[in-house]
């Protein structure tokens, strides 16, 4: 069994994390991803986009955040697939949705969606370790 009271069908809160610059080059810095993309504006301009945007791993860490913030730091991440969409620069605010769709012993499976006013920003499937894994 999970912890107490997980259920397929439970909704997470959400959550909302403003994406301010800072946020966008500290996290391309902390997962060593040096793409110019990430950190300097007029680079990320010359290639087609409005400004510097998240990393795909800054997201990942989001998501875990996300994740961490429900079922708290006993919770074990236990596998996590994301798929990108709309880029998500300074400015803008990332909104976290979720909600377990299995319970199996104690791992839930949770489906995640990042939201921005320009539509999705990453959708993701997550197995976490509620049990204290």
């Amino acid at each position: 069994m999970t912890g107490p009271g997980v259920r397929t069908g439970d909704v997470l809160p959400e959550l909302r994390i403003p994406v301010t610059r800072t946020l966008v080059v500290a996290g391309a810095i902390a997962t060593r991803d040096f793409q110019d993309v990430h950190h300097d504006p007029d680079a990320a301009r010359a290639k087609g986009s409005p400004d510097v945007f998240l990393n795909i791993l800054t997201t990942g860490g989001l998501v875990g955040r996300y994740l961490a913030g429900h079922f708290g730091p006993s919770a074990v991440l236990r596998s996590l697939r994301v798929r990108l969409g709309a880029p998500a620069h300074p400015g803008d605010e990332l909104v976290f949705t979720g909600n377990v769709t299995a319970v199996r012993g104690t791992e839930a499976t949770v489906e995640v969606l990042g939201t921005l006013r320009q539509g999705r920003h990453v959708t993701g499937t997550a197995v976490v370790e509620v049990g204290g894994g």
